[in-house]
């Protein structure tokens, strides 16, 4: 399978989402919230499957799976995520960046089995997490009304489309037989939700509508990631005209290029985190 099918789909999720979003109908307080009512009730159905069954999956497997074992699946997917964070440094004209990341990728691939041993880390490598919706962000590309997407949580418009076009440099996207693909990818998600098991629950605690609190704190989180941790002060709509890649110096290592570590209810699991 080649790139330029998710790529396209990537697209038509976009469109799909920006049609969505004029019929929209109904109230809101955000501008940037044109479809609330439709993102409320997707909410709703993603916390009632949270609460049913993939938070009581997710606690089994947190309380029972030997640590080890927990640490190398992370690892694992880690690994796998850097290879589409390095192109995506490259897109965004950070090399040193894309470079540390396939760096990391070949030593623990070859010295870590596979990526279950994290050699990189401690040799020094930094961790970054980009992803195609911050490159559409750095590009100039506006995030679009926000979503709800069933099972995945927050997004946006951009985000969703960047979404599956990071799928398409995913090696565990092209792996066969289908069952085992998508037996990695369940594991992907009940590794993921387990370890914000206490994020979750302080968050049920803290908030008083977690709708908004999600909400808000995800655009917020994004538009921190898209300008690297150094937003411009007091413009609210900031993410939507980002200054161009060669204009913009790579931050130092270890402060930006992380996603935001939400479940799908209360917030995304890590699809292609």
């Amino acid at each position: 399978m080649s790139a330029a099918p998710w790529f396209c789909k990537g697209l038509a999720a976009v469109a799909a989402a920006a049609v969505l979003a004029g019929c929209a109908t109904g109230p809101t307080a955000n501008p940037k919230d044109p479809l609330e009512p439709f993102n409320r009730e997707i909410s709703k159905i993603n916390e009632d499957f949270d609460k049913g069954i993939l938070r009581p999956v997710a606690q089994v497997y947190a309380d029972y799976m030997p640590t080890p074992v927990q640490r190398a699946v992370e690892n694992f997917f880690s690994n796998v995520s850097d290879v589409y964070s390095a192109a995506n440094n490259l897109l965004q004209g950070k090399p040193t960046r894309a470079a540390e990341d396939s760096m990391r990728v070949a030593m623990n691939t070859v010295l870590g089995i596979g990526g279950l041993i994290d050699i990189a880390t401690p040799a020094g490598l930094p961790k970054y997490k980009e992803d195609f919706g911050q490159t559409l962000g750095v590009w100039g590309v506006p995030p679009g009304p926000y979503l709800v997407l069933p099972l995945f949580g927050p997004s946006t418009v951009r985000d969703t489309g960047g979404m599956l076009v990071d799928r398409s440099f995913d090696p565990s996207a092209y792996l066969y037989p289908v069952s085992l693909r998508n037996s990695l990818t369940g594991v992907r998600i009940v590794a993921g939700r387990a370890q914000l098991l206490g994020a979750s629950n302080l968050l049920e605690q803290a908030a008083l509508d977690k709708y908004s609190f999600l909400r808000d704190s995800y655009l917020q989180r994004r538009q921190y990631l898209v300008y690297d941790g150094n937003p411009p002060d007091g413009d609210e709509d900031a993410d939507s005209a980002p200054e161009t890649p060669a204009a913009r110096p790579e931050a130092p290592a270890g402060t930006e290029g992380e996603k935001p570590d939400t479940p799908a209810t209360p917030a995304q699991p890590a699809a292609p985190a």
